[in-house]
C-alpha cells in the first residue's frame, strides 16, 4: 500500500464538484463531490447501476454531466468527448479493450496521434521504435508488428495502457480490467500500475473483487444508488465495512446457507479420466445438496463439468443420474437428463450475444416453444417474461439484445434459460464471475432456494468464503486429481488450500503434506 496517500494532502490532479446526470430525466449519479489526488490509485465499488461507471464515464468524456463541474489541476474544464479527454490527459481503459484488430500493435498505439506534418507518409521505422520503447518501459513483451488480433486480452490491455503512457495520460481510468486475466496476469497488471502511480500519475480502478481492491488501491470512494456514500482509506475499512456501505446490509445476512433436506443420490461419477487434463475423479452429489467444486486455476474442474455434461466428454468412467448409469455424448443428452450447466465463460459459451433476451432464456427449449418448427410467439414472451420477474432482471425491453445488458443480468438470464428445463442436477461453473456484490447475494439466494426445492447443484467457485458459506461439502482438485472431500464442518481455507496446492509446491515452500 501506498502509505502518502491515506488523506487528501496538497492539491488534487481532478476534483468533482455536484455532478449529476440524468438519464430520460432519471437521476443516476447525484451532487457527487470527489477529489482525486496525484501519485493515488483509486478505487470506485458500488453494485452495477450504483453510478461508479456513469461518473467514470463522465470523467472520460463519454458522458456530459447534467449538473456540476470537473476541475484539472484546479481550473474548470469541459470534458465534452474521449478525444477532449486525451488532450488533457485523460484515457479510459475499458473492460474489453478497444482497438483496430486488423492492424499492428505500433498502429493501434499511433492512432489519434499524427498530426499530418509529414505529408501523409507513415515513419514505419521511427513508430516500431517508439511502440518497442513503450513497451520496454512497461516491461512486457510483444511484438508491435504482430496485429492487435492475435493479441491475448492481456495484452491488448497492455497495448492501452502504452497508448496511455505514448499520450501521457495523468489520469488513467481501469474499468474492470482484471475480469478476463489470470491471475499471473493480474500480477502483472498491479506491478506496472503501482510503477505508474510512483511516477506520479493518478489511477482510478474499478472491480467487484475486494481483494484486488485491497491489494492495489490507496483510497476507495463508495457509490449506492447514485450517491456517493464515502471515500476513505482502504486499510480503514474491513471487507465487511465495505459490503454493507455498498449493498446496505451486513456480510452476515449478504453471505449464508439456506437450510434444505439432503435426499437420495442424484448424480454420482466414478473413475472419470480423461487424458492430458483429469484423471480417476469419483463423487456424488445428492438431492438437496451443494457441493463444493475448489483448487487452482487449470486444476481441471471446469474440464470434469464439461465431461460430465457432454461438452468434452471423459475417455473412461461411469455418470449415473437419479440411480441410473447414463450415456452423455453431447449436451443434448445432458439436458435430456435433467442436467444443467451455466458455464464459466459467461461471453462465449453462454450468451448469444446479438440475439435479444427472450430469445437468449428460451434458447434451451426449442420443443416446447415450437413442437411444430413454428416458434409460438406468445409463449416464448410468457415464458421469459415470467423469468424476467422471478430472477429480477434488469432490463429495458425482452427484444433488447442481450449483450447491452450488465453481467450480472446476462448471468440471471442464462440461469433463467436452464431453469425452463427443470432440472434435478445444476452445474454452475463460477457463477458470480465478475458481477457486483449486490447480484452476489442474490445469486446466493437463488442458489440456496435451488437446492432447498430438491436440486442436486454442483458449485465451482474460485472464491473460498463463497464455497465455505454456501457449500454442504467441498471437493478439491489438484493437478487433475480429486485431492480432498471435506465436509461443511472440516472445510477451512486452510484446509481446502492444503488439498489444492501441488505436492511439489508444498514441498518447495515447507507445507506439511
Amino acid at each position: 500500500m501506498h502509505a502518502n496517500i491515506t488523506t487528501e494532502t496538497g492539491a488534487p490532479l481532478m476534483s468533482a464538484r455536484g455532478i449529476t446526470k440524468q438519464f430520460a430525466g432519471i437521476e443516476v449519479l447525484r451532487n457527487v463531490d470527489l477529489n482525486l489526488m496525484r501519485g493515488e490509485i483509486h478505487a470506485l465499488l458500488g453494485e452495477n447501476g450504483a453510478g461508479k461507471s456513469t461518473f467514470a464515464k463522465i470523467l472520460a468524456g463519454v458522458y456530459r454531466p447534467t449538473r456540476g463541474t470537473l476541475m484539472l489541476n484546479g481550473s474548470p474544464v469541459e470534458v465534452s468527448s474521449p478525444i477532449a479527454a486525451q488532450k488533457l490527459g485523460i484515457t479510459l481503459i475499458h473492460q474489453e479493450p478497444i482497438s483496430f484488430p486488423d492492424l499492428s500493435v505500433a498502429e493501434n498505439l499511433v492512432l489519434g496521434r499524427t498530426d499530418g506534418a509529414l505529408l501523409g507518409r507513415v515513419p514505419w521505422a521511427q513508430m516500431t521504435r517508439d511502440a518497442n520503447a513503450l513497451m520496454d518501459l512497461l516491461g512486457v513483451r510483444i511484438d508491435v508488428t504482430k496485429p492487435m488480433r492475435g493479441l491475448s486480452i492481456a495484452d491488448q490491455q497492455m497495448v492501452e495502457i502504452a497508448r496511455a503512457l505514448a499520450s501521457d495520460s495523468r489520469l488513467i481510468i481501469m474499468d474492470e480490467p482484471t475480469a478476463p486475466l489470470t491471475p499471473k496476469e493480474v500480477e502483472t497488471l498491479f506491478k506496472i500500475a503501482r510503477r505508474l502511480r510512483d511516477e506520479g500519475r493518478t489511477i482510478v480502478f474499478i472491480s467487484h473483487r475486494l481483494e484486488e481492491v485491497r491489494a492495489l488501491c490507496d483510497r476507495v470512494t463508495i457509490f449506492r444508488d447514485g450517491d456517493k456514500v464515502e471515500t476513505v482509506a482502504t486499510d480503514a475499512l474491513t471487507d465487511a465495512d465495505i459490503i454493507r456501505l455498498m449493498i446496505g446490509r451486513s456480510l452476515k445476512e449478504y453471505l449464508h446457507k439456506t437450510g434444505s433436506t439432503i435426499g437420495e443420490v442424484a448424480l454420482k461419477v466414478e473413475n472419470l479420466t480423461l487424458p492430458g487434463f483429469f484423471a480417476d475423479v469419483s463423487f456424488e452429489v445428492r438431492k438437496g445438496e451443494i457441493v463444493g467444486l475448489g483448487g487452482l486455476v487449470g486444476a481441471g474442474r471446469t474440464d470434469v463439468a464439461r465431461a460430465i455434461f457432454g461438452v468434452a466428454p471423459a475417455a473412461s468412467g461411469r455418470v449415473a443420474v437419479n440411480g441410473k448409469e447414463v450415456t452423455i455424448s453431447e449436451p443434448s443428452d445432458a439436458i435430456a437428463l435433467g442436467l444443467a450447466f451455466v458455464p464459466e465463460d459467461r461471453a462465449t459459451a453462454g450468451i448469444f450475444r446479438t440475439l435479444s433476451v427472450e430469445q437468449n432464456i428460451t434458447a434451451a427449449i426449442p420443443k416446447r416453444i415450437a413442437p411444430n418448427g413454428v416458434i409460438r410467439r406468445a409463449l416464448e414472451k410468457a415464458l421469459a417474461s415470467d423469468s424476467v420477474k422471478k430472477l429480477r432482471i434488469r432490463l429495458a425491453s425482452l427484444r433488447q439484445p442481450i449483450g447491452e445488458l450488465s453481467g450480472g443480468n446476462q448471468q440471471k438470464a442464462i440461469l433463467a434459460r436452464w431453469l425452463l428445463t427443470d432440472p434435478s442436477v445444476l452445474i454452475l461453473d463460477e457463477p458470480t464471475r465478475g458481477i457486483d456484490i449486490g447480484v452476489k447475494a442474490e445469486f446466493y439466494d437463488m442458489i440456496g432456494e435451488l437446492a432447498a426445492s430438491g436440486r442436486a447443484i454442483l458449485l465451482i467457485s474460485s472464491e473460498l468464503p463463497e464455497l465455505l458459506a454456501l457449500c454442504d461439502r467441498v471437493l478439491v482438485m489438484s493437478e487433475g486429481r480429486l485431492t480432498a472431500n471435506l465436509s461443511r464442518t472440516e472445510a477451512t481455507q486452510e484446509s481446502v488450500m492444503h488439498a489444492a496446492v501441488p505436492k511439489t509446491a508444498r514441498q518447495t515452500v515447507g507445507v506439511a503434506a
